[in-house]
């Protein structure tokens, strides 16, 4: 059974603790109780009442979920200082999940009357126990495919809800126009004021839904391996920016005044590998408290497999058995027949996109405005053919002594009216005019892969020019918007200096995020080779330990033979 001064020490490393007073800490040490567990005990039951929140102290469990007929998915494997059961403690529920216990297992306890006690006396504990609350709901929604097996999602956030209502201001306030145009209507009798506010409503409808879909699809995620901020903006990119979590150097908390208020800000990670926001989260404070307690986690591990690595390095040198390693868990068989994407469907989904994933392969195309510029003549020609198609098409229908199909003498195939017909036939040109300068747009693009950079521009029948360079030669990157247009649509370009020459990532959505994609993939590169080289050091010092290991009693006899006193 563990003691007071145990459980404290104990619990004062896990983030839901964080930043309590001593008394605190103790009174809650106190409530707690020591129960063991041997492997293959059930700790808790899906289904059963849920009445006790757990600490896992020492041992391993794995978290499993019946699916119903029997088919039981282990979703996770728990460690020391992780915790479950806050859910169903805090809400009434039942359990969602079987907690197992995969060896000699050790957890601390508390009962759902002594932690709303507890609760009662130290406010701080809610907004910590929120934070996980709310990760765990979301998670279980969302279950994103990219999260490997051995992972364990500890957060995961969206933007507080007051950057929507922010971001609707906008479409709301819009809404006053058709309402101005509909009072128009009625005091004037223009019944085409109806049609205009019609119009005007729609687009604000469809505008709020946008940034609804939006704000909804930023995610900020923290697992037992890694840092990841998701951000897709519809149609037009889907990024993920991770860092592991052993290359975090700082974490630090960002408020404004209202912020401080509805208690939401900005945790800023900074890492070798550049910087991840996770911007306007709830709580923040609690979160950054959380992603600090798993960074600490990672140094520690970090540390533990440096030394095995070196103990194994010198055994290897000194012929001594290597202990074998646990194995990895299983990879999971795959859930059903993998699905062959639609090409029409995966054509039509990239057709503007801006941004593209494929595997550790970043690439990048031009901003539409840029297409805009390429295209906007032969689409005002193929515009103006249509609407002339619409109205000629009217005017047939209205114009009894006018038709569309003229029937020729003694049968045959009807006559098609002339300017209908010749309308498709002088839209093709104009339509291969389009298509080349789409295509002359969609082949120039800047490409970011693990170790290099591409700019890669192939005019449409012609010739291809692509310049590339490592991406551990990159000196320096500069991002710049320029003009009216740059600024307002967010687009412009990305100065890679490398060597004496420099690249272009010439008009560029958000170059500033395209910069930071860059210098992130440049420093975890050079983290690779930095790791490469402290491997190699290692094996070097692993013999020269080694080394003196092997000669260490002929050193040592050779030292007694100089410490003999002289006969003489």
């Amino acid at each position: 059974m563990t003691t007071i001064p145990e459980r404290v020490s104990f619990i004062r490393k896990i983030h839901l603790f964080s930043g309590l007073s001593d008394e605190h800490l103790k009174n809650i040490a106190e409530a707690l109780t020591d129960e063991p567990f041997k492997e293959g005990d059930h700790i808790i039951e899906q289904g059963k009442p849920g009445e006790t929140f757990y600490m896992l102290q020492r041992g391993r469990v794995k978290v499993v979920r019946n699916h119903g007929s029997n088919r039981e998915v282990v979703l996770a494997h728990l460690i020391p200082q992780d915790y479950f059961g806050e859910e169903e403690v805090f809400s009434n529920r039942s359990r969602t999940a079987t907690i197992i216990a995969e060896n000699e297992v050790n957890v601390l306890g508390i009962h759902r009357s002594k932690l709303t006690e507890l609760q009662k006396q130290v406010p701080a504990l809610k907004p910590s126990f929120d934070v996980v609350i709310s990760s765990r709901r979301l998670w279980r929604k969302l279950q994103f495919k990219w999260v490997r097996s051995d992972e364990v999602v500890y957060f995961l956030a969206r933007k507080h809800p007051v950057l929507l209502w922010r971001a609707l201001v906008s479409p709301l306030f819009a809404l006053l126009l058709p309402v101005g145009l509909i009072f128009g209507g009625l005091f004037t009798g223009m019944n085409w004021l109806f049609a205009i506010a019609l119009v005007i409503v729609i687009f604000c409808i469809g505008w709020a839904i946008w940034l609804a879909v939006d704000w909804g699809n930023d995610y900020y995620i923290v697992t037992n391996q890694r840092v990841v901020w998701m951000e897709k903006v519809v149609g037009l990119f889907d990024s993920r920016s991770e860092s592991p979590l052993s290359t975090v150097l700082s974490v630090g908390v960002e408020t404004d005044q209202l912020g401080r208020v509805l208690d939401y800000g900005n945790v800023v990670i900074r890492t070798f590998v550049g910087k991840i926001p996770f911007n306007h989260v709830r709580h923040p404070t609690h979160a950054a408290r959380m992603i600090e307690e798993y960074w600490g986690r990672t140094k520690e591990q970090g540390m533990a497999m440096e030394k095995e690595a070196m103990k194994d390095a010198i055994r290897k040198r000194l012929g001594l058995p290597i202990p074998p390693k646990p194995a990895p868990p299983p990879a999971p068989a795959p859930k059903g027949k993998a699905r062959r994407p639609n090409p029409i469907q995966y054509f039509l989904s990239n057709l503007f996109k801006l941004r593209l994933e494929d595997g550790d392969t970043v690439t990048y195309r031009k901003h539409v405005f840029i297409l805009w510029k390429q295209v906007w003549k032969p689409s005002l020609i193929l515009l103006l053919l249509f609407i002339f198609g619409v109205w000629r098409s009217i005017y047939i229908a209205v114009q009894p002594d006018v038709l569309m199909f003229t029937p020729k003498p003694g049968g045959g195939i009807p006559a098609v009216d002339t300017l209908l017909l010749a309308l498709p036939i002088l839209s093709v040109p104009f339509w291969i005019w389009w298509g080349y300068q789409y295509v002359d747009w969609k082949n120039d693009i800047f490409m970011v892969t693990p170790d290099q950079i591409f700019d890669i521009d192939k005019t449409p029948f012609g010739a291809e020019e692509r310049r590339s360079a490592p991406l551990e030669n990159i000196l320096s990157t500069e991002a710049k918007r320029v003009g009216i247009w740059g600024n307002l649509l967010n687009f412009g370009t990305v100065y890679i200096t490398v060597g004496g020459s420099k690249l272009e990532f010439q008009d560029v959505l958000d170059p500033n995020n395209v910069q930071s994609d860059i210098d992130r993939r440049r420093m975890a590169r050079n983290a690779s080779k930095a790791a490469a080289a402290s491997a190699s050091e290692r094996e070097k010092m692993a013999e020269w330990i080694a080394t003196y290991h092997r000669n260490a009693d002929e050193f040592r006899k050779q030292e007694e033979e100089k410490n003999k006193p002289n006969p003489g």
